[in-house]
C-alpha cells in the first residue's frame, strides 16, 4: 500500500525569503511536485504561463469561483490568487507530495479544507531585513514597497495558524529545516499506522 501524498504549504509575509526558500526545497527534492497557481496579475519579468502561475483574465477567474474549481482563493494587493483543486487532489491521491508557496489568508482557507496539510510559516529575522530584501527585488514600485512593508505586522501576528515556524536568518539553515520537517512528518505514526498493519497481517499467527 502506498500512502497518500503529503500537501506542504510555504506561508510567510513578503520579503520572508519564502519564495527562495520554496524554491531551493523542490530543487533538492525534485520528487515534491509544485503546485501551479491561478493569478490574475500581471506576469513578472521572466514569468511563463504555465510553469510559474496559471495567468487568467479577472472574468475567468470569476467563472472558476462559480465553478468550484479552488481549493483556495484570495485578493492580495487587488489581484487574485488561486488553487486549482483537481490537479493537487489528484497528485495526493497517487501518493505523490504537494508543495506550494501561498500568503496567509489562503494558507488558513487550505488548512481549514484540508487540515492534514503541513503549514510552515517563512519568518525574517528583522524588520530592517525585511525592507531590504523587498527593495532588492527590483520588482516593485515604490508605494507598493511600502504598502508590502504596513501589511507585514498583520501577516506576522498570523503565526499561530500555522505548524511550524521557521526563521529565515540564514538560507542553508531555513532550508534545512524545512526538509526536516517534511521528513519528519513523513514518518509520523498515522500516516504510517495502515501499513503497519498491512505488515503486520502477514505475520504468522503465533504457535500455542
Amino acid at each position: 500500500m502506498k500512502n497518500k501524498g503529503l500537501l506542504i504549504v510555504i506561508s510567510g509575509p513578503s520579503g520572508a525569503g519564502k519564495g527562495t526558500v520554496y524554491n531551493e526545497v523542490l530543487i533538492r527534492r525534485p520528487e515534491i511536485e509544485r503546485s501551479i497557481s491561478v493569478t490574475t496579475r500581471a506576469p513578472r519579468k521572466g514569468e511563463v504561463d504555465g510553469i510559474h502561475y496559471f495567468f487568467k483574465t479577472e472574468e475567468e477567474y470569476q467563472r472558476m469561483i462559480a465553478n468550484g474549481e479552488f481549493l483556495e482563493t484570495a485578493e492580495v494587493y487587488n489581484n487574485f490568487y488561486g488553487t486549482p483543486k483537481a490537479p493537487v487532489y489528484e497528485k495526493l491521491a497517487l501518493g505523490h507530495d504537494v508543495m506550494f508557496e501561498i500568503d496567509t489568508l489562503g494558507a488558513k482557507q487550505i488548512k481549514r479544507m484540508y487540515p492534514e496539510a503541513v503549514s510552515i510559516f517563512i519568518i525574517p529575522p528583522s524588520y530592517e531585513t525585511l525592507e531590504k530584501r523587498l527593495r532588492l527585488r527590483g520588482t516593485d514600485s515604490e508605494e507598493t514597497i511600502k504598502r508590502r512593508l504596513s501589511m507585514a505586522k498583520s501577516e506576522l501576528a498570523k503565526y499561530k495558524q500555522f505548524d511550524y515556524i521557521v526563521f529565515n536568518d540564514d538560507l542553508e539553515g531555513a532550508i534545512a529545516r524545512v526538509l526536516s520537517i517534511i521528513e519528519a512528518e513523513k514518518c509520523k505514526m498515522d500516516r504510517n499506522e495502515e501499513i503497519v498493519n498491512e505488515y503486520l497481517a502477514t505475520m504468522p499467527s503465533k504457535k500455542k
